[in-house]
């Protein structure tokens, strides 16, 4: 597929214990579904061809025999398939039985994968069948293709012709233990991991194993492919639910429901991984694993000859599809209701403990805020209300500056004095219309003429009132910008730009709204809860042109674009470093039905190059909290050159 994706599935068959031929069938039947649906890798759980649960009848030479059989046959039953298949099964190796997993692509066996702990204890008794698999690769004979095949846990496979899959593999208590062979794969530069598993069902047993692959996929940057063992297996002493997982990175990309057989699909990214491994300097290459005693007595250049060993193989490029996977529209914003405002309260604290530290600090006792009644504003006051309150110190020492202009409406106005009244703060109201209008006849503006020294002189003459005010009260100005503003450069230079603490700075349009939404649910003044609502249903506007009727004439989104669209090209700009073609692709599916391709396109060229432009304002940014995994400090996240080119960005954008 394109843009980095692979799509992968985990597949539980319906099988008949010590039936190889029958569960040969059910393995194939699901492996012709995945085929049809463009599944390039495909798990399935361990010992699937015989069943898990065979017990003694495993050092039965019929069904060692009969397994090995039927395997050779599914190799065969590949050769026309596009797909990557892991399956499980016994194999014997110099009078020594082994849990392994088979890795077969394109009509050929490319290796075994033995596992490395086998657990006996509670209803688990492996040991008493198997042997504990090998570390070093060996060459396993294979009387059904007639060649050598590696056998060993240090095997990895890498796709010749899609950049980033590296393939390894573990067995079920592999990655129960406290140190999985998938730490030591993806130290050797795996990027997904399989699992053949036959993990049996407990009371609670699920959450703690989903949260297991989750935490794993997380600890080791990868994709995790877990494939449980489910109905079929013998039911004597144990149930098996089928549990199949597939995560990324910390993030669930797929669930089976239990006690059914399933097949869960989902579209790994690739180029996700691979971002996140750049970005981390902490996570190991090779060589410092070698260095670091990892892979003891082995240095970089023995990485073949002595560590790990690749196979390799190759897979077609699929025709085009839709993605297998859920892509949120507000990235920064949780889906479920719960962690969104668990995350609100998390983001409030953390905005209000870094004012606190910095008035703690500056011995200031008094805060100033311009207050516009709109969104940001709002936000700044709430954080600054919070940060008086936790160090004991006066609401009356926050001071809400309000600055009527030509653009201000009266709802706006309005709202911004009943919420300084409400928090208790003191307002003050200064008219800057006359100052402004002498400004203008300095500097031979015509007051007539609504172009960007009309807005900007505005934008300052607030900065400078703000600045003198804190002068004279001993105080601090607390800016009020969100990051989005920050990213388009949607600021005045040197005027709301500027402050003395930056609270927003880390904070996106679109978790603004609802950061202010949160304080509104949950505050206990009903009065000040309805205010805030009111201010929620106001348009975002920078109020800099003369009302039209009364009402506000200037509505930012008009100009710049839609802030859930800007925010979600910020995030995967910042966070992944994607490919512009990529990042749309991704919000035409994200935002079906909102926005045509061609608003996409248009408003993402002009977020490229306003975020290249503007990057000048973001390098003498304020102080400000960084508040989640994207930031656009210039003494954090990101150290850019404020003349970059953006050319490779824009003829990328032309080719769609």
């Amino acid at each position: 597929m394109r843009d980095g994706f692979i799509r992968v599935a985990a597949a539980t068959p319906k099988i008949k214990v010590a039936d190889p031929a029958f569960n040969r069938e059910q393995i194939l039947g699901l492996m012709h579904q995945g085929a049809k649906q463009q599944v390039q890798i495909m798990v399935f759980p361990e010992l699937c061809l015989t069943g898990y649960t065979c017990g003694d009848l495993f050092l039965q030479f019929p069904l060692i025999r009969k397994a090995k059989e039927e395997l050779g046959r599914l190799v065969d039953d590949s050769r026309d398939l596009d797909m990557l298949v892991f399956v499980g099964l016994p194999w014997e190796r110099n009078g020594k039985l082994y849990n392994v997993a088979a890795a077969i692509c394109h009509g050929a066996l490319l290796g075994i994968v033995p596992k490395k702990h086998l657990p006996n204890y509670s209803e688990f008794y492996e040991q008493r069948i198997f042997h504990p698999g090998n570390d070093d690769v060996v060459s396993v004979w294979d009387e059904f293709q007639e060649e050598w095949i590696p056998m060993g846990s240090r095997l990895v496979f890498r796709c010749e012709n899609v950049p980033g899959l590296i393939v390894g593999a573990e067995i079920c208590e592999d990655v129960w233990v406290p140190c999985p062979p998938s730490i030591s794969h993806t130290m050797a530069g795996a990027t997904v991991i399989v699992n053949c598993s036959a993990s049996n069902e407990t009371t609670g047993k699920d959450a703690y194993r989903r949260d297991l692959i989750c935490g794993q996929s997380a600890r080791l940057v990868c994709g995790y492919i877990y494939a449980n063992a489910g109905e079929g297996e013998s039911t004597q002493d144990l149930v098996f639910g089928g549990q199949n997982i597939i995560a990324e990175n910390g993030t669930c990309l797929a669930e089976s429901a239990r006690f059914v057989n399933e097949m869960v699909i989902a579209d790994m990214d690739l180029e996700r991984l691979s971002s996140e491994r750049r970005r981390m300097n902490t996570f190991p290459s090779y060589s410092q694993a070698a260095v670091e005693g990892f892979f003891p007595g082995q240095k970089e250049e023995d990485y073949l000859a002595r560590g790990y060993t690749e196979m390799t193989f190759s897979l077609k490029e699929t025709e085009e599809d839709e993605l297998r996977r859920f892509i949120h529209k507000a990235p920064f914003v949780p889906c479920d209701e719960g962690e969104r405002q668990k995350r609100c309260e998390e983001i409030l604290s953390i905005q209000a403990m870094g004012l606190k530290k910095r008035l703690e600090h500056t011995g200031c006792g008094h805060g100033v805020v311009g207050l516009s009644g709109g969104l940001d504003s709002t936000l700044a006051l709430l954080v600054t209300v919070r940060a008086f309150d936790q160090l004991g110190l006066p609401r009356n020492q926050i001071h809400c500056i309000t600055m009527p202009c030509f653009g201000t409406t009266d709802r706006t106005y309005g709202n911004a004095c009943k919420m300084a009244r409400q928090v208790g703060a003191e307002l003050k109201e200064i008219v800057i219309k006359a100052a402004v209008s002498l400004h203008f006849q300095d500097i031979g503006q015509d007051e007539s003429v609504h172009d960007v020294t009309y807005e900007n002189s505005q934008a300052r003459e607030r900065t400078q009132v703000l600045m003198d005010v804190a002068n004279q009260v001993g105080g601090m100005v607390i800016g009020t910008g969100d990051m989005s503003e920050l990213a388009l450069g949607w600021a005045t230079y040197n005027g709301d730009h500027m402050s003395m603490y930056g609270v927003n700075a880390g904070v996106p349009k679109t978790l603004v709204r609802h950061l202010v939404q949160y304080y509104a649910d949950t505050c206990r003044e009903e009065e000040l809860a309805a205010v805030l609502k009111d201010v929620l249903d106001t348009p975002v506007s920078p109020e800099l042109l003369p009302p039209e009727g009364g009402k506000i004439a200037q509505k930012t989104e008009d100009l710049v674009g839609p802030y859930e669209l800007h925010d979600f090209f910020l995030y995967y700009v910042m966070r992944f470093g994607y490919m512009p073609s990529k990042i749309y692709r991704m919000a035409v599916r994200a935002f079906a039905g909102e926005y045509e391709g061609r608003t996409v396109k248009k408003w993402l060229e002009i977020f490229y190059r306003r975020f290249f432009t503007q990057q000048f304002k973001r390098s003498c940014l304020p102080d400000g909290p960084k508040v989640g995994s994207v930031s656009l400090s210039p003494r954090g996240d990101l150290r850019m050159p404020s003349d970059a080119c953006m050319r490779i960005w824009i003829e990328d954008l032309e080719q769609i």
